[in-house]
């Protein structure tokens, strides 16, 4: 690991608190949010803002996913640029990524490929979208940046044309649930039928998010003046919102099968998100926020923890007592109470192997 005076602490910890939401999902908790008791109060409102839209809009759950994806693109000029001090060559740094993007392929087919009487391949989850993502945006990332945004503008505008545009019959409604072309490209990559719920092609247009990060990576690592840095990430995250939002009454922003529309939308978020953590930790020095980033050096190893059934085991433990020492308090709270533990304890694990300096690497 780098010294800490050496590594970008902000990116640390928008890593980490993106982490640490997800862990806070496996540990059950956000469900309790949205119980009767909190409709039409702040808590309820909360509780539907850590769900994803059904189908149209943006909620705050919907930018986790682009979150991850660009925050791997932020990391990918510093890690790069680390490889190289340390004697890598091109064709050593090419053999990499390919290597990187097939295992999180197999990683993230193996997640979800055994169901009940038979295998399939499963590519609609976020480890083997990124791997389409990381490798477009390595291919494109030595280009000037006029070219890396381009190519990044050039696939949302294939991706808006394919789904205008499709013409096999029963597929062919642009942005109508299991009826466009992101549920018959399902059909055709997983062998099941397409329901338009996060579409495989998804990794072809969210790519931007990856390239879009490379691009911030690379600002953020130059001798630009932080108030400058800070400026070009929240003008770019400015006018992708403006773009996002002013284009969403001719195509509809829909994170499920990833619109044009909701990329530019989430991708200004984040670059907003990110501006937010390099002022506050970088400008203002504020570092008191390892809490957060020590999940964000282990985000592999936590994510693919929790998924497999870590999470569950341990919240099968711990509610074999929270559930009879607060059951008389009832369901909600016991159930909360539960998923709070389990939250520390997923932490902890982190903390366990951040002490040791243990890294879970590919």
């Amino acid at each position: 690991m780098k010294p800490e005076s050496q590594r970008l602490l902000s990116l640390d910890f928008f890593r980490g608190l993106t982490m640490f939401l997800l862990i806070a999902e496996f540990a059950h908790l956000f469900p309790y949010l949205v119980d009767e008791k909190f409709k039409g109060t702040i808590i309820g409102f909360l509780g539907n803002q850590l769900h994803h839209c059904s189908w149209e809009g943006l909620h705050f759950w919907d930018l986790i996913q682009p979150f991850f994806m660009f925050i791997v693109g932020v990391a990918m000029p510093l890690s790069f640029a680390n490889r190289k001090a340390r004697g890598h060559t091109s064709r050593q740094l090419t053999f990499h990524v390919l290597k990187r993007s097939l295992v999180l392929l197999l990683l993230g087919w193996g997640l979800y490929c055994i169901v009940p009487g038979r295998i399939v391949f499963r590519f609609d989850n976020v480890l083997a979208q990124l791997s389409v993502t990381y490798l477009l945006a390595y291919l494109v990332m030595q280009k000037k940046a006029w070219f890396q945004i381009a190519f990044s503008i050039l696939l949302l505008l294939i991706t808006e044309g394919l789904y205008r545009f499709f013409p096999v019959e029963g597929f062919d409604r642009a942005f109508t649930a299991g009826e466009n072309f992101g549920a018959w490209f399902n059909l055709f990559i997983q062998g099941e039928p397409g329901d338009g719920y996060w579409a495989c092609f998804n990794a072809f247009p969210t790519a931007a998010h990856t390239i879009w990060g490379v691009l911030a990576g690379k600002l953020l690592m130059s001798s630009v003046p932080d108030k400058r840095k800070l400026s070009l990430l929240v003008l770019a995250g400015a006018i992708a919102l403006a773009a996002g939002y002013g284009l969403s009454p001719l195509t509809p922003i829909i994170k499920r099968i990833s619109t044009s529309t909701f990329v530019l939308a989430s991708g200004g978020w984040t670059l907003l998100a990110l501006a937010l953590s390099y002022w506050v930790i970088e400008v203002k020095k504020f570092r008191k926020v390892m809490f957060f980033a020590i999940v964000g050096m282990n985000p592999l190893f936590i994510y693919l923890f929790a998924h497999v059934g870590g999470a569950t085991l341990l919240r099968d433990i711990v509610h074999s007592f929270t559930g009879t020492i607060f059951g008389w308090a009832g369901d909600l709270t016991a159930g909360v109470i539960t998923g709070l533990i389990v939250l520390f304890l997923l932490w902890y694990i982190c903390y366990w192997l951040y002490k040791r300096k243990i890294f879970v690497r590919i």
